[in-house]
């Protein structure tokens, strides 16, 4: 249980890491509390932000648009992101193949476009066609590079499954406004991120008019606050399994009992001999001790053998990592030997107080 705990908490971290570090999304209209109408940002928004708030590293404007990629007679739904080469970098995103948008493709709006894996794969099988056309909706794109694979997001979505283009062409061709609906900003330094947040939200409420004492009509996400909720979450989590699977110690420590008990009725006059030629009662509630504590060791070990191939099964399946932590493996191994202390201790004691001759005529 741990150890799935600590792969999906390590499966948050890295997801939310591939969105970007140092990462503050603005998003128009209130995530949470009353909602708020919905006004969607201008680049003179992004342009105010980047002259007018210090230590920042990375500016984006992003407007995400649903569309249909088509190829001859493929075709495949997916999202167009109208955006800068500034979107890769914030995003430590590289390129498969081909090249970045040029300042003159930027400026002009020109209609080419950098593919993600997942709708080349839908659309050209293993080719690379660089240079192609593809149509998406009524436009049409030049092909001009390929991002490199990232795989699924936290929530389940496919990264891999979008196109870029430059914002102006999106905002021309697909989307037909000039609205920007994603600020993307990456700030340079992690310790500067509250300071440029409130920076921004002050910025944002005085270009957009909102009065004091009213509700924002946007949201300034910090990524990293995200990142300590949900790992809160999977935490308490596997708490919680792991509360759930301390009740198998318990039934496990009442069989270990049992099993000892057993063995005390059935070595009765075995003990009744140890003790007729001098053993004393702490001798023979040492060895019982001992059988216990080695029986609940050794199948402590190879619960953690079974558990660790379990755990890294599952952890495939769930396509999380697989964190394999020494000092819960000690744990796991010392507390079945206290188990078998504890619950080992009532038989031996009991073995250890028979009566020599009574021993000896048990049968």
């Amino acid at each position: 249980m741990v150890t799935l705990g600590a792969g999906a908490t390590k499966r948050v971290t890295a997801d939310i890491g591939s969105l970007g570090k140092n990462m503050l999304l603005v998003i128009p209209g209130q995530q949470r509390g009353p909602p708020t109408a919905v006004v969607p940002f201008d680049m003179a928004m992004v342009d105010a932000i980047q002259r007018d708030v210090p230590g920042l590293a990375e500016v984006v404007p992003e407007l995400a648009v649903q569309g249909v990629a088509v190829n001859g007679n493929n075709n495949h739904a997916t999202q167009i992101n109208g955006t800068t080469n500034a979107y890769l970098t914030s995003r430590d995103w590289d390129l498969s193949d081909g090249r970045n948008f040029s300042g003159a493709e930027l400026l002009g709006g020109k209609s080419v476009c950098i593919v993600g894996q997942t709708v080349r794969k839908e659309l050209y099988g293993d080719q690379v066609p660089i240079g192609a056309r593809l149509r998406i909706n009524k436009a049409t794109c030049e092909i001009i590079g390929f991002l490199s694979p990232k795989g699924e997001a936290i929530f389940g979505q496919d990264m891999d499954d979008i196109i870029l283009m430059p914002l102006k062409a999106v905002q021309r061709r697909l989307a037909g406004n000039t609205e920007v609906n994603v600020i993307r900003i990456s700030v340079a330094e992690e310790s500067a991120i509250p300071s440029a947040k409130d920076q921004i939200e002050r910025l944002m409420r005085e270009r957009r008019h909102v009065i004091p004492g009213q509700v924002d009509d946007f949201t300034v996400q910090d990524l990293k606050e995200v990142t300590q909720i949900l790992t809160s979450v999977t935490v308490v989590l596997t708490a919680f399994l792991s509360a759930v699977a301390a009740v198998s110690l318990l039934v496990g420590g009442i069989g270990i009992m049992n099993i000892m008990l057993v063995s005390v009725t059935e070595r009765t006059r075995e003990i009744g001999i140890r003790l007729a030629i001098g053993a004393r009662e702490r001798d023979v509630l040492l060895q019982f001790l001992i059988e216990a504590v080695v029986m609940s060791a050794l199948g402590g070990v190879l619960g953690v053998i079974i558990g660790l191939g379990g755990s890294a099964g599952i952890a495939s399946m769930l396509k999380i990592p697989f964190v394999l932590q020494p000092g819960v493996i000690v744990f796991a191994v010392t507390f079945a030997a206290v188990i078998g202390i504890a619950f080992g201790f009532f038989p031996a004691r009991r073995a250890a107080r028979l009566d020599p001759i009574e021993a000896l005529r048990h049968e």
